[in-house]
């Protein structure tokens, strides 16, 4: 389904109009945005990030989300949700259906979010497994082998209410890597990188620490 129909213009100015009350947030970087093949690769210090993310592009930008598989569970929050264009992806798995409904979103020429590191990193520490946080190569995975245009997006991190978040888009990132799809260690490398720019936008490294 595409996010672009009634269902979601609606839900998209109604929604923009409550997160511009609780969430104000000053946009920097919008124009680095190309119209279509866009892959968007944000940090992820919240669940806010997404909505707030999606609410400041164009409501015709024609974004799918890669969401976790739990928001689906419940039939009338999935059903929503899928209308808006977020798809779920299973995290604990190698989820091959995720992946080829990312690459198709490319293809057919929309714009794609998906956050690198997989999860919420709350104030900048978190753990996934018993493991320090870090990006998944599956971002990477998904940019190489359909030669979108990858952006790092910083968004900050503590939402408070009525307070302002910022949202930072970078310019294009062009991954290095050999052969036609690269190795795994090129892969993780794109990754890393992406995430490194994305955090590297507002002034931090990875994992929330001051530059």
């Amino acid at each position: 389904m595409k996010p672009f129909n009634r269902l979601f213009v609606f839900i998209y100015y109604l929604v923009g109009f409550i997160a511009d009350i609780l969430h104000p947030v000053t946009v920097e970087g919008l124009e680095k945005l190309p119209e279509h093949g866009a892959l968007l690769c944000p940090n992820h210090a919240s669940n806010w990030d997404p909505i707030l993310v999606a609410l400041k592009l164009p409501v015709n930008y024609r974004l799918h989300i890669m969401g976790k598989e739990e928001l689906f569970q419940y039939k009338l929050l999935g059903w929503l949700l899928r209308k808006c264009g977020v798809f779920p992806v299973n995290r604990g798995a190698s989820d091959i259906q995720a992946v080829k409904t990312s690459i198709q979103s490319i293809k057919q020429g929309d714009n794609l979010l998906i956050f690198p590191e997989g999860t919420v990193i709350r104030d900048g520490i978190g753990y996934v497994d018993g493991l320090p946080a870090h990006a998944k190569a599956g971002v990477a995975v998904i940019g190489v082998r359909t030669g979108a245009t990858m952006i790092p997006v910083f968004v900050d991190g503590k939402k408070k209410t009525f307070h302002r978040t910022r949202i930072i888009f970078g310019d294009p990132y062009q991954p290095v890597y050999s052969g036609r799809h690269g190795t795994s260690d090129e892969m993780q490398k794109i990754a890393d990188d992406i995430l490194a720019a994305a955090y590297a936008l507002g002034g931090q490294k990875v994992g929330g620490e001051p530059l």
